[in-house]
């Protein structure tokens, strides 16, 4: 019953980032709100999920892991009904930041009680696959459920879908789930985790506004401004506190390093470009909600059906080749879907998004795997977490950028069409230039 609600729990926590994207849409249309709007209801919930996912398992270690678990859970529901209910897309986009924290308790925790009440490293494997695999259903079940959720009852019943499936993990949550800590868990690093917050924040915010406000604007320069200044505060910080939430000595591992730079990039490419994926199919393409949350799908199921055997195929294989054909793979996928356009027929793009799920999954569990492997085996923990937060930095910052390529190409008289066309080859390009230097890198690494 414990594996059932941790499972459950990770599986509301991933159909929500990918069950929004159906949504955008709708959310547009009622709301009236431009692109600028969409991008933050987006980056609003991951940008906080980013920073705070580390902090999380911090939190969950040190005072109980099903405390905050289940405080996540309650958070993320009561986050859900505040978006549900939004009457402006103000009120949207503080329900998401909520949401975020809720989700950046909840996951953690998730797998902290999974690890802790398996205690034998074979069953422990087997927990945290179905855990993974639970992950890889709600990934891919959010086209398809929000497209029928929001072809029926509109863009809110997104959210309320949350409401039940929290009930029940509190209800039974507080029935099967143990308490368990880490009474040695190092202390939690306040200013390095509210520096984090606002320096990505500020960055994402020039990113976001820049094309709706001028990117010469004195606010958007401040912006940035500020990101640099509080970015440059956060590495002097880390480096001097005793308990960091991001060790920058890890960095020094040239492994470590580039595994990690790579997983900026699959989180920018990725989130990037399938913020992008519903609104092709609507607005290019003329597409209902429900058909384009099906003609979505074969990028998620892609990766569901491949993400399993990465990790098999590293250990075969290597991280180095592995690695660097799916990025190869993803790269190219996101080129091809830059020459998709509104006269071309399904079935001449259906195995574009193929591609770039396949890439992308033959990416990820590997380069976590590097991360690991790159450190002791006592901070293998803190490794994976580090490698889950920066690719959440790298969909900030995807969803910020592709959308500021899309503005930006607009404001100088292109159409959407065209738009979304250049983002999809700036994200294909980016990834195609770190296939290649991330096989450089790892080339001369120690063998992986």
């Amino acid at each position: 019953m414990l594996l059932t609600v941790a499972c459950l729990g990770q599986f509301m926590v991933l159909l929500d980032s990918t069950i929004v994207g159906a949504a955008l849409p709708d959310m547009q249309q009622r709301l009236h709100t431009q692109l600028t709007g969409l991008q933050w209801i987006v980056d609003a919930y991951v940008l906080l999920v980013a920073m705070l996912l580390l902090s999380g398992g911090v939190f969950a270690d040190r005072f109980g892991r099903k405390r905050v678990f289940l405080t996540g859970v309650a958070v993320f529901t009561a986050a859900s009904v505040l978006c549900a209910v939004a009457p402006s897309i103000g009120w949207l986009i503080t329900g998401r930041v909520v949401q975020g924290v809720g989700a950046a308790a909840l996951s953690p925790a998730s797998l902290a009680l999974l690890a802790a009440a398996y205690p034998v490293p074979q069953e422990r494997v087997k927990a945290i696959g179905l855990w993974a695999g639970f992950s890889g259903i709600g990934l891919a079940a959010g086209p398809l459920a929000g497209g029928i959720l929001v072809e029926a009852f509109g863009w809110p019943a997104i959210f309320l879908v949350n409401v039940p499936i929290g009930a029940v993990l509190l209800l039974a949550g507080l029935r099967v789930l143990g308490e368990s800590r880490n009474p040695n868990a190092p202390a939690i690093d306040v200013p390095g985790t509210v520096l984090s917050v606002l320096g990505v924040g500020a960055l994402t915010y020039g990113l976001i506004e820049g094309g709706s406000r001028g990117w010469t604007s004195p606010v958007i320069l401040g912006g940035f401004a500020a990101a640099v200044v509080i970015l440059a505060v956060f590495v002097i910080v880390e480096g001097r506190t005793s308990t960091p939430m991001l060790p920058l000595r890890l960095f020094r591992q040239r492994l470590f390093t580039v595994s990690n730079t790579a997983m900026v990039v699959v989180g920018f490419a990725l989130m990037g470009s399938s913020f992008f994926f519903s609104q092709f199919f609507v607005y290019v393409q003329g597409s209902s909600i429900l058909r384009a949350g099906l003609q979505t799908l074969p990028a998620s199921l892609a990766m569901v059906i491949v993400s399993p055997y990465a990790g098999r195929l590293a250990a075969r294989y290597g991280f180095r080749i592995v690695v660097t054909i799916g990025l190869a793979l993803a790269g190219l996928g996101l080129l091809s879907l830059g020459f998709v356009h509104a006269d071309t027929g399904y079935g001449n793009v259906w195995w574009r998004l193929a591609i770039v799920g396949v890439g992308f999954a033959l990416t990820m569990s590997p380069l976590t795997g590097a991360a690991i492997q790159a450190v002791s085996p006592q901070e293998g923990g803190l490794a994976s977490g580090i490698s889950s937060t920066t690719r959440q930095i790298g969909a900030v910052l995807g969803v910020a950028v592709l959308g500021a390529v899309v503005r930006t190409r607009e404001s100088g008289g292109a159409s959407f069409e065209a738009g979304l066309d250049s983002a999809f080859v700036v994200a294909g390009v980016v990834t195609l230039a770190t296939a290649v230097f991330t096989g450089l890198w790892l080339a001369r690494s120690k063998p992986a």
